[in-house]
């Protein structure tokens, strides 16, 4: 083998040796994320000699990223990450192919993307972008390496191995308005522990060797070092296909404004901000026409928005205003879009008003 002297270190494990150095080479791993779990699995695929590395991710690389994802410089500051991580790859595995794809997931790119690759890694911090991963395995036939993190606790799973459990079976309630990194807060070590347990479960799949967690998920805690690993069935039974998928996932897609755009409706009568963050949550912010209801209770209150008015939704970041979007829409809400970014944008624009 021409390179086998790059990987001879793990060619000389007898579970590997000069067949799965062979296995690797030949695989097509897709990395949906560049952020803290991508930034900490990408390297070790590539090292390992992964022949191929996908990467989907249309964020830009911002200062507070640094801390955990560990693959940029702070001169790639507003940079794609996509982009900064394909050469960062590319550097360390120039014999590998990288391809980078600076865009959203979503459902009008999903399937043709998955069908290129082997193994699809989910490294997103967006509950609903695992659901469309999941789904779009499910069509695809691939399975799903899935990595999380909430504050000190990580998990990890596979999903769709062999025609083992889902991300639904695990997790069947959509509506989950789980935090993000950005809005729970998150030490970098978290993430690339995480995303190490990922790579390695990668790995272990191509190589056909160890015991691959499907039908498991292992929780690790790193302020304590304990982990447990928890057994969980196929139980979804709803069948996911073409059609569904399409009328899931492409029907509408979120709509989504800069506040920018509508800075000069805030004094308006005819619009309202609705904030679906929790009551302690910071910056706060006054608007003259403002209510908050939590996501949590926006179903039960309801009633205290007015249909005749166009409703401005935000959260901290731009993830739970997206649930209530598709919420509020269900309730026959005709005119409601999501602030993109979230109150970490609008500060920008309001500095004199927000109160932190």
């Amino acid at each position: 083998m021409k390179e086998s002297s790059k990987y001879n270190r793990q060619i000389i494990l007898p579970e590997i040796g000069e067949e799965g150095q062979y296995k690797l080479s030949k695989a097509k791993v897709l990395v949906v994320g560049a952020g803290g779990l991508g930034a900490a699995i990408m390297p070790y695929l590539a090292g390992a000699g992964v022949g191929e590395i996908g990467i989907v991710d249309d964020d830009v690389i911002e200062i507070s990223n640094l801390h955990r994802q560990v693959i940029y410089k702070s001169s790639a500051v507003g940079k794609s990450k996509a982009e900064e991580a394909k050469l960062m790859i590319s550097e360390l595995n120039p014999n590998i192919k990288v391809n980078a794809f600076p865009e959203k997931l979503s459902g009008k790119n999903a399937l043709s993307l998955f069908e290129k690759y082997d193994i699809i890694v989910d490294a997103t911090d967006n509950i609903s972008i695992k659901y469309l991963i999941n789904d779009a395995c499910l069509i695809a036939d691939k399975p799903m390496v899935y990595g999380s993190i909430f504050r000190f606790q990580g998990q990890v799973s596979v999903f769709n191995y062999q025609n083992g459990p889902t991300y639904r079976c695990l997790y069947p309630d959509e509506n989950s308005n789980a935090l993000n990194c950005e809005d729970a807060g998150v030490i970098g070590v978290s993430v690339g522990i995480i995303g190490m347990f990922q790579a390695n479960e990668v790995i272990k799949i191509i190589l056909g060797i160890g015991t691959v967690l499907s039908g498991k998920i292992l929780v690790y805690n790193i302020l304590n070092n304990e982990q447990q690993k928890y057994d969980f069935d196929k139980s979804y039974i709803e069948h996911i296909n073409s059609a569904v998928f399409e009328e899931k996932y492409n029907k509408s897609e979120v709509e989504e404004i800069n506040f920018k755009s509508i800075l000069n409706e805030i004094n308006s009568d005819k619009v309202l901000f609705l904030d679906v963050r929790n009551e302690d949550e910071l910056p706060k912010i006054s608007l003259k026409n403002q209510i908050q209801i939590p996501l949590k209770n926006l179903e039960n209150e309801i009633e205290k928005l007015n249909k005749n008015q166009a409703v401005y939704v935000f959260c901290q970041s731009g993830i739970r205003s997206k649930i209530a979007l598709e919420l509020l829409q269900r309730h026959q809400f005709k005119d409601v879009k999501s602030i993109f970014g979230g109150v970490l944008a609008m500060k920008q624009l309001l500095k004199e008003e927000i109160k932190v």
